[in-house]
C-alpha cells in the first residue's frame, strides 16, 4: 500500500484531501471493515489528533470517500454527454456501460456510495448528501432529455423511468460485485441488452 507523505500534505495545506485519497486506497485493499482512523493516521504519518480535526469518526471519513466517488462518477458521465460525435442513443449506451464498469472496477467504493453502511446503518453527512442527491437528479434530467429526443419512451413518467433504468444498472452492478450469476466477461453483453430494452420502443413505432 502506497502511503502519502505527511510532510507533502502539510506543505500544500491540503491534509484532508490527502487523508481521503489514502483512505480510498486503503478501502480498495482492506474493505470497509478493514479501514480505521488509527490505520489511516499510521499510513499517512500524522497524529490521531490531526486526523480527528478533519473527521470526527469513521462514519465521517467513509462519507468523505463516498463523496469523492460521486464526484468522480459525475465527471465521467459529463464527459460522455459532451461527446458530440456520439448519437443520443450511443451516449445512453456508453453511460450504461461506463456505470457498470465503474462499479465493477471499484466494488468497495460502490458499496460505500450506495450500500447500507452509510445510508441505512449510519448518518450521511451534509456534504455527502449535497453531491449524492444531485447525482440522481441528474439522472432524472438526462432521462427527461432522452425522452424528448425520442431515445426513451415519452409515455412513461420521468421519475419512475429514471428509477427503473438506474435500478436495472444497480442490479447488474450488484450481481457483478457479489459474484452472483455474472462476471466481467458478461458486462458488455448485459449492457447492450439493457440499452436495447430501454430503447426498444423506438424500433416499434
Amino acid at each position: 500500500m502506497k502511503a502519502i507523505s505527511a510532510k507533502n500534505s502539510y506543505h500544500h495545506g491540503n491534509l484532508r484531501a490527502s487523508l481521503v485519497k489514502q483512505a480510498a486506497l486503503m478501502l480498495q485493499e482492506m474493505g470497509i471493515e478493514g479501514l480505521s482512523l488509527r490505520k489511516l493516521a499510521d499510513a499517512v504519518g500524522v497524529s490521531r489528533t490531526a486526523l480527528y480535526h478533519h473527521f470526527k469518526d469513521k462514519n465521517a471519513l467513509l462519507c468523505a470517500i463516498a463523496e469523492q466517488g460521486f464526484v468522480r462518477w459525475r465527471a465521467q458521465a459529463e464527459t460522455i454527454f459532451a461527446q458530440d460525435a456520439l448519437s443520443n442513443t450511443e451516449k445512453l449506451r456508453q453511460f450504461v456501460r461506463d456505470y457498470i464498469y465503474y462499479a465493477a472496477d471499484n466494488p468497495q467504493l460502490y458499496e460505500l456510495m450506495f450500500g447500507r453502511t452509510i445510508w441505512k446503518n449510519a448518518q450521511p453527512t451534509d456534504e455527502l448528501k449535497a453531491v449524492a442527491y444531485p447525482s440522481f437528479q441528474h439522472q432524472v434530467e438526462m432521462t427527461r432529455k432522452w425522452q424528448k429526443l425520442g431515445v426513451l419512451p415519452a409515455t412513461e413518467d420521468t421519475l419512475r423511468l429514471s428509477q427503473v433504468t438506474w435500478g436495472t444498472m444497480h442490479g447488474i452492478a450488484r450481481l457483478l460485485i457479489d459474484g452472483i450469476y455474472a462476471d466481467r466477461s458478461h458486462i458488455d453483453e448485459m449492457c447492450e441488452c439493457a440499452t436495447h430494452l430501454f430503447t426498444q420502443h423506438s424500433t416499434l413505432k
